[in-house]
C-alpha cells in the first residue's frame, strides 16, 4: 500500500512553466508504474503522463508531448511533472495515479489504477 500526495499548484499566465510533485509512502513504491491525470471542471478525468517502475519509459498524451516530462526518482519516492508552455485550457485538478500494470500506456487507459492522490489546482490565466 501507498499513499500518494501531491504539491506544486497554483496559478500561472499562459507559457509558464509548473513543476508538480508527487510524494509517495510505503515501501514499494518502485513497484508501481505511475502517471499524472487532471480534471477539469464539467469534464472527465484524463490521462497526461506515465512513467513506468524503473523510469526507463514514458507515455504522454498527445495534448502534452514536446511540453511535459514526467520523470521519477525511486530512492526519493517521488515522481514529478514538469509543464511547459502551459495553455489556460488545461487549468485544472492534477492527480497523480499509480498502477500495478507494467505498462504506462495501460495506466493511460486506467487499468489497476490502485492508488489516487488528492490531488492539485493548476490554474492557468489567459
Amino acid at each position: 500500500q501507498i499513499q500518494l500526495v501531491e504539491s506544486g499548484g497554483r496559478s500561472v499566465q499562459a507559457g509558464d512553466s509548473l513543476r508538480l510533485s508527487c510524494a509517495a509512502s510505503g515501501r514499494t513504491f518502485s513497484s508501481y508504474t505511475v502517471g499524472w491525470f487532471r480534471q477539469a471542471p464539467g469534464k472527465e478525468r484524463e490521462f497526461v503522463a506515465g512513467i513506468t517502475k524503473s523510469g526507463n519509459s514514458q507515455y504522454y498524451a498527445e495534448s502534452v508531448k514536446g511540453r511535459f516530462t514526467i520523470s521519477r526518482d525511486n530512492a526519493k519516492k517521488m515522481v514529478s511533472l514538469q509543464m511547459n508552455s502551459l495553455k489556460p485550457e488545461e487549468s485544472a485538478i492534477y492527480y497523480c495515479a499509480a498502477s500495478d500494470t507494467p505498462s504506462a500506456q495501460a495506466l493511460a487507459r486506467g487499468i489497476d489504477i490502485d492508488h489516487w492522490g488528492q490531488g492539485t489546482q493548476v490554474t492557468v490565466s489567459s
